[in-house]
C-alpha cells in the first residue's frame, strides 16, 4: 500500500508543478484576480497536501500495519480531489456553488491530519 500512495504522491506533484504553471503562465491575462486567487488556494493546498500523503506513505514503510496511516493517506487523497479540485473547477467555469463543496475537502484534510497524529503517536518508535 505505501508503494501506492508513494506513486499518487510523486503524481500529484507532478499536477500540482504543472496546474501551477498553468495558472501563472495560461491563466493569468484569462481569469479576475480574485478567480486567480482561488485557482492558486487550490495549487496551494494541493502542494501542501501532496507533501502529507507522501509523508504518511513513507511512514507506511516502517510501520506497514498501522491503519491510521492507510486512513490518513486516503483522506489526504480526497481532500486534494474535493478540496483543490473545487477550487480548479471554480475558478475555470465560476460555478459558485462549488464554493460549498470545498470545505468538506478540508474537512479530509483535517481528519487526515488528525489520523497522521494518532498514527505516530501510538506507533511503538526505536
Amino acid at each position: 500500500m505505501a508503494k501506492i500512495y508513494l506513486l499518487i504522491g510523486a503524481l500529484n506533484g507532478f499536477i500540482a508543478v504543472a496546474l501551477g504553471a498553468f495558472g501563472a503562465h495560461g491563466l493569468k491575462q484569462r481569469l479576475s484576480a480574485d478567480l486567480l486567487a482561488v485557482y492558486q488556494t487550490g495549487v496551494q493546498y494541493h502542494f501542501y497536501h501532496t507533501f502529507a500523503l507522501l509523508i504518511a506513505a513513507a511512514l507506511m514503510l516502517y510501520w506497514p500495519q498501522n491503519n491510521l496511516l492507510r486512513w490518513s493517506a486516503l483522506l489526504f487523497c480526497v481532500g486534494i480531489v474535493i478540496f483543490s479540485g473545487s477550487l480548479y473547477v471554480l475558478s475555470l467555469t465560476g460555478i459558485r456553488w462549488l464554493g460549498a463543496v470545498t470545505p468538506l475537502g478540508g474537512v479530509a484534510f483535517l481528519a487526515g491530519w488528525i489520523a497522521l497524529a494518532v498514527a505516530v503517536w501510538k506507533a511503538e518508535i526505536l
